[in-house]
Order: structure tokens, then C-alpha cells, then sequence
């Protein structure tokens, strides 16, 4: 399953996914004040990427089927969530 998500995702998304992460990851930052950017960009980064392998790992295969575009939506609420946990932490 996990090979077939990759496969039907592609490097160059797994690139774009990277991106979608650190772009929330910054926003993030930008909410804590500009504080700790570059953690929050590397850990938005790695849950962007990882959330629908996650997601994949658990039973979820609308996500090959749902396009790159529903994978960026999913990674990016993934991350979303991720950072919130992360910034709730290390306040």
C-alpha cells in the first residue's frame, strides 16, 4: 500500500508536499511571533510529508485515488495539526 501511494504520488510531489510544509510551517512561526522559524518549518515540513503515508499506513486509500491535490489538502491539515501540537508544547 505504502509503495503504491508513493509511486502514484511521485518525487516531485513528495517535493511540493515538503513546500506546503514549510510554507505552514512559517505562518506558524509568524503566529508565535517569528520566534523558533526554523523549527517550525522543518517539523511542518516532515508532517506534510509524512501525514499521508500515515494516513496510508492506517487503512485511508482515498488518497491515491483523490489526485495530488486532495494529498496537499490532507498534508497540509496534517501539518496544521502538527505545528499546533508542537507550538502548544514549547510555549
Amino acid at each position: 500500500m505504502m509503495a503504491e501511494l508513493l509511486q502514484g504520488i511521485g518525487i516531485a510531489a513528495l517535493v511540493i508536499l515538503a513546500l506546503v510544509g514549510l510554507a505552514v510551517g512559517w505562518f506558524a512561526s509568524l503566529l508565535s511571533g517569528g520566534r523558533r522559524r526554523a523549527l517550525y518549518m522543518i517539523v511542518g515540513a516532515l508532517a506534510a510529508m509524512a501525514t499521508p503515508f500515515v494516513l496510508a499506513a492506517l487503512g485511508v486509500t482515498v488518497l491515491a485515488a483523490g489526485g495530488l491535490l486532495l494529498v496537499i489538502l490532507v498534508a497540509l491539515i496534517g501539518a496544521a495539526l502538527v505545528l499546533a501540537l508542537v507550538r502548544a508544547i514549547a510555549k
